[in-house]
């Protein structure tokens, strides 16, 4: 294997991690602040006052010291009761997560699988509801980063309304990338992670968690749980000066504050429309290189763009030629899609140019590796978007 080039100018297209602000980095570079010391509090507490908006909640939002699994496994730990009936809804890789969450906790676990690539069906969560009516907890994600598909929450929620239901939601991608209103759509527990668009490095997650949730938690028969106690984490936060049960990832916390300060700059609504205008571009590129999107997207779609790789040519390869010789980290596929698709990601610190880069760079893997290419094409594509849309788009 040829030693990787330095002098290739690195571009990272992943959906998480995601690149981050000169702004933020800088801020992780600080030295560390003492955790129960005021100058850190009040930090936290800016932090915790400024996440709800994310949101779009009135609840607290309790945060952790780990990846956005932990916070997943913060809403199992703390909602679910060995032996008792729980829904969880898988339609990718993110999804089958909460399967496997739920299993390690013991529930009574009832399925719906639409399949990978398809969006879950509020129809059938209130069918299968009905049929369950002992089912109090339901899981379900909004952005499944394995196949770009944004999922309806909004709907999702009615239906475990309906029933009497907690909904638990993981927003890990989609948080700051994707339209989220919490308390409209009437979501109890909604759980995200630092790495994606909040555009900072991994090691902080999120629980946003209403108090109906929080009196379910609070019932006992549970299999106990410490460090992810929702209780334990909202006592200590709600305290004046706000505190942390535990010693958090201190520069993390300085590098989001910073991150949630760039968030409120821009406006969420701009964030929002930025994001969506990125992935209409994306999409407009692969249609004009003749290339299909991966399962049913659609305007919804703005994490993540999932492009089937034509099966003339080893898809295995595309990803690590875009990062070997172009400097492109992009995902391919996971799990069975593995070799089948790319995922150009555009959540958080992304900008126009990283687009139009990236397919042009895939535009010369894929001759490379014998696909019919005209040059330019999907470029040319997705800067027609841009120049229609009459609004210059920032870098980020």
């Amino acid at each position: 294997m040829e030693p990787p080039n330095p002098y290739i100018k690195k571009y990272l297209m992943t959906a998480g991690p995601t690149p981050i602000p000169p702004q933020v980095s800088q801020a992780m570079a600080e030295p560390p602040l003492y955790h129960r010391g005021p100058a850190f509090q009040e930090i936290l507490r800016r932090v915790l006052g400024r996440l709800p908006a994310m949101f779009g909640t009135d609840n607290d939002v309790l945060m952790f010291g780990a990846a956005g699994t932990g916070a997943m496994e913060s809403a199992v730990a703390n909602l679910v009761r060995p032996g008792e009936p729980v829904l969880a809804c898988a339609a990718g890789k993110f999804g089958d997560r909460w399967i496997e969450l739920c299993e390690a906790y013991g529930a009574e676990l009832w399925r719906y699988e639409p399949g990978w690539g398809r969006r879950l069906d509020a129809g059938e969560i209130d069918r299968l509801l009905t049929e369950q009516p002992d089912v109090r907890v339901v899981f379900a994600t909004l952005s499944e980063t394995s196949t770009g598909i944004v999922h309806d929450i909004q709907a999702i929620a009615e239906s475990a309304r309906a029933h009497g239901a907690i909904l638990a939601v993981d927003v890990i991608s989609g948080l700051g990338a994707t339209e989220l209103r919490q308390d409209e759509w009437g979501v109890d527990v909604v759980v995200a992670g630092s790495q994606k668009a909040l555009m900072c490095p991994p090691g902080l997650s999120f629980a946003s968690v209403s108090e109906r949730a929080l009196e379910h938690a609070a019932e006992p028969g549970g299999m106990g749980r410490y460090y992810l106690d929702w209780a334990r984490t909202a006592k200590a936060q709600r305290k004046d000066p706000p505190n942390s049960p535990f010693t958090p990832p201190v520069n993390i916390v300085r590098a989001l504050d910073v991150a949630l300060g760039l968030i409120e700059d821009e406006g969420l609504d701009q964030v929002l429309a930025r994001h969506d205008l990125l992935a209409r571009a994306a999409r407009a590129g692969a249609g004009a290189l003749g290339l299909d999107l991966y399962g049913d997207p659609d305007e919804r779609s703005t994490v993540v763009t999932a492009i089937e790789l034509p099966a003339t040519i080893d898809g295995g390869k595309v990803p690590k030629l875009l990062r070997d010789r172009y400097g492109i980290t992009a995902n391919g596929g996971q799990e069975q899609l593995k070799g089948r698709i790319l995922r150009i990601a555009h959540c958080g610190y992304f900008g126009a140019f990283d687009i139009l880069t990236t397919l042009s760079a895939l535009e010369l893997v894929l001759s490379e590796l014998g696909h019919d290419v005209e040059m330019g094409t999907g470029v040319g594509a997705a800067q027609q978007v841009f120049l229609e849309a009459g609004v210059p788009v920032p870098s980020a």
